[in-house]
């Protein structure tokens, strides 16, 4: 290889790797800060392609998108009343002033650092002001409002935004959620006994008073029949008195042949009578009616 080949081969190289030291791209997604002799020199916020100083000069990317801040575990706070509950939380934040987020904080791992323990704090106060029914439904979203405010102002020195803070989930400690359903119970077992004796009760007024309706009904009906059925007496008894007054003769005989069946109803039937009886006065007639003509 010819030395004039040689040495232009080397140079090519030590420009290349001068040009690789010298530039450096910020994605869209990122800020930079380029430092000279480990102090800031600049902010970089524009993406594209940009230059430094090799050897002297130095650069440094920081992730401008919104990151997620996810606890790992429930924190216990109390509410209200001294009810603790546990609370599992998230929070959406990104950087807003890189050169405030490196001069306060230097790193993402810091910074959520940070800004759990002061979530934490903020939870701590929001909850322990207001009743356990209340976060759970009826001020769930203004507390969520006012901890986003609230966590803003704590974290404004150091150069992030906190874009939303929300509870995933709110339960009770198991100690407390079973006295709390045996609680329940209890006052469930005590509403259900309360039900059950007004509803005997009111069982037993219904009862009773079914029962007055129905003697005075039975009382209303047995009158009634008493008063048709001497109403039919009296009418039978008219027209009894009706037929016999119109030929009392034949009804006297009519009544003794009803009363003639009524005794004699078998074969069998055996009657010691005297013949001169009343009762036997039409059988005797008619034998001696005959016997003189």
């Amino acid at each position: 290889m010819k030395p004039a080949y040689s040495a232009a081969i080397v140079g090519v190289l030590v420009l290349a790797m001068i040009a690789s030291a010298s530039l450096y791209t910020v994605d869209q997604r990122q800020r930079a800060i380029l430092f000279q002799l480990g102090e800031v020199k600049d902010v970089i916020e524009t993406p594209g392609l940009h230059f430094k100083l090799p050897l002297i000069q130095n650069v440094r990317f920081f992730d401008t998108r919104i990151l997620t801040l996810d606890t790992r575990d429930a924190e216990r706070v109390t509410t209200e009343g001294n009810v603790p509950v546990l609370v599992d939380s998230f929070v959406k934040w990104r950087i807003r002033d890189v050169r405030q987020f490196y001069l306060s904080v230097d790193r993402e791992s810091i910074a959520q650092d940070r800004l759990n323990a002061i979530v934490r704090s903020e939870l701590s106060a929001e909850f322990g002001r207001r009743k356990l029914e209340a976060v759970i439904s009826t001020e769930r979203d203004e507390i969520m409002e006012r901890l986003r405010d609230r966590v803003n102002k704590g974290v404004a020195q150091l150069g992030i935004d906190v874009i939303d803070v929300r509870v995933k989930r709110i339960e009770l400690p198991q100690d407390v959620s079973e006295r709390t359903f045996a609680r329940m119970v209890s006052e469930r077992q005590r509403a259900a006994n309360e039900m059950r004796s007004r509803g005997a009760a009111e069982g037993e007024k219904i009862r009773a008073d079914a029962d007055r309706q129905r003697s005075v009904i039975v009382a209303e009906a047995y009158s009634e029949a008493q008063r048709i059925k001497g109403e039919g007496d009296a009418k039978a008894a008219a027209i009894y008195n009706k037929a016999f007054s119109a030929d009392p003769e034949f009804y006297a005989f009519y009544r003794s042949l009803d009363a003639y069946r009524a005794t004699l109803r078998s074969r069998s039937d055996v009657l010691v009578l005297d013949p001169n009886m009343e009762f036997l006065r039409y059988m005797r007639g008619s034998g001696a009616g005959r016997g003189t003509k």
